[in-house]
């Protein structure tokens, strides 16, 4: 069975492996000098477009908010790791347990903000919060080992996820969804009954 796809149109569809991969094959430029951008988190906030039912402009608005909450708590977590680090000692265990603690509270925090309708999306806010880490902690975006440029360049790369799973299934070419026939109610006249 071919791959490629006529439909009555004459117009050629792709399947959404191929066009979904060209879009792939565009964001690993983003890599390059002197940006250095976690491409990752496009990927992680595209397929997440997709558990929320696909693409539309509810679900960017979601997805985005949500990942963007993320990452502040992810610079949040820092900054209080930062000052609270050595609270417990010098150790590694003491360090480890300072940040546990963070953790403890910012997570906790993080999950009630989740119970706000514009922050509902709790997986999103996980998604920012774990790819700002991954960035900072790496040393990706245009200023590696800057903890705003991480935020910024985390946030910017999880926004780009569901332009990225529209654009994946614009590229398929497909024609515009056919209107749905009409529907017309036939009723049927009851007799009345004899007995």
């Amino acid at each position: 069975m071919s791959t490629v796809r006529t439909v009555r149109t004459g117009r050629i569809r792709l399947p959404h492996e191929v066009s979904a991969s060209i879009v792939a094959f565009a964001t690993v430029f983003l890599l390059l000098s002197p940006l250095h951008m976690p491409t990752w988190a496009i990927f992680i906030t595209w397929a997440g477009t997709f558990l929320q039912g696909g693409p539309s402009i509810a679900n960017a608005i979601s997805m985005i908010t949500a990942t963007t909450t993320g990452a502040g708590f992810a610079v949040a977590a820092v900054l209080l790791n930062r000052e609270t680090g050595t609270m417990f000692g010098t150790g590694e265990f003491a360090q480890t347990m300072a940040l546990g603690v963070v953790i403890f509270f910012v997570n906790g925090t993080l999950l009630a903000t989740g119970r706000l309708k514009p922050f509902a999306l709790i997986p999103g806010m996980f998604f920012g919060f774990a790819s700002t880490f991954a960035t900072y902690f790496g040393g990706f975006g245009y200023d590696g080992g800057n903890l705003g440029a991480a935020f910024i360049s985390a946030a910017a790369m999880c926004a780009l996820g569901p332009l990225c799973a529209v654009l994946g299934l614009r590229l398929m070419f497909a024609p515009p969804p056919a209107p749905e026939p009409e529907q017309h109610h036939l009723t049927e006249e009851v007799a009345p009954s004899t007995t």
